[in-house]
């Protein structure tokens, strides 16, 4: 089995070269643009440090591949495929970072023929260091991370956000989603803003499960290996196994709890991030309503 440490500590080193950039323009006015929706944002900081991370890994390793949060939507193909591919979230909790809530990431994730290798969540603000590597353990700062084990949900504290979908549907999905835990009962339900940071929490054993629907690739690739690397469990919110594209996640402390928030919780439709973007999803208009 090929050792990818040296990838990991290279990821590591620029994730952290590429934070001072996040840090410097924290504080700072910001020049905002929309993307797809009005709380789906993007920042001349975003692109430029997804452009500074790439540029310093395709010195490295010219072979290599990416999937970029930015390069997608400036139009790039996403296509995961069996080449050792970095999949690059340059700041995760862009709506934080323009408003100055103090939880912003870089994520990075490593795979090789579809399979994550190691993944890294750089918390800028915090200057916490979330790592993993397949087989290898999850740490934090150097210090290694635990999921809290907990099997039972009423004792949960759960992550999840409402994330930057704003039609009826999906609002009213997830809306009811967040009743449908509190009713189980739960003990709580917190959003700090960030897929990533969040999905972290449950790798520390502060939280006990997240769950999303959503979301992309770059927003939870890197921390679902390091929450299986702290033992717990990630898979799709219908309870099949995790499938990064697919835009749907449940990591949690224990299979007890992924399950029973599987139980509970629906999904709204999106189309999957490896699907062809000019293809219709079921229920939901595509390109110039058809």
């Amino acid at each position: 089995m090929a050792d990818w440490t040296d990838c990991l500590n290279f990821g590591i080193s620029i994730a952290k070269q590429a934070s001072e950039i996040v840090l410097s323009a924290f504080q700072q006015e910001k020049e905002v643009k929309l993307k797809s929706s009005p709380a789906d944002l993007v920042t001349e900081t975003d692109q430029r440090t997804e452009k500074i991370l790439i540029s310093a890994i395709r010195n490295q390793y010219p072979q290599h591949r990416f999937i970029g949060e930015e390069s997608v939507a400036a139009g790039e193909r996403l296509e995961l495929t069996d080449s050792p591919t970095w999949i690059i979230d340059p700041i995760d909790g862009t709506v934080n970072f323009v408003h100055r809530f103090p939880f912003v990431a870089i994520s990075i994730a490593f795979t090789v023929n579809k399979q994550t290798e190691f993944g890294i969540v750089y918390s800028c603000v915090e200057d916490k260091l979330f790592y993993a590597q397949r087989g290898r353990g999850a740490f934090l700062n150097g210090e290694p991370l635990h999921a809290s084990g907990q099997e039972d949900i009423s004792r949960c504290v759960v992550v999840t956000e409402i994330g930057a979908e704003r039609d009826d549907l999906a609002l009213s999905t997830m809306t009811s989603n967040i009743f449908r835990l509190l009713k189980l009962p739960v003990h709580g339900i917190r959003a700090l803003g960030t897929a990533a940071v969040d999905m972290c929490q449950v790798a520390t054993g502060g939280a006990d499960a997240y769950y999303h629907i959503g979301m992309h690739c770059w927003d939870i690739a890197a921390s679902a290996i390091i929450v299986q690397e702290a033992g717990g469990v990630v898979m799709d919110t219908d309870g099949s196994d995790f499938d990064m594209m697919s835009r749907r996640v449940i990591a949690a402390s224990s299979s007890a709890v992924a399950n029973r928030i599987a139980q509970v919780i629906q999904a709204f439709p999106c189309r999957r991030d490896d699907e062809d973007p000019y293809k219709c999803v079921c229920g939901a208009p595509g390109v110039n309503g058809v």
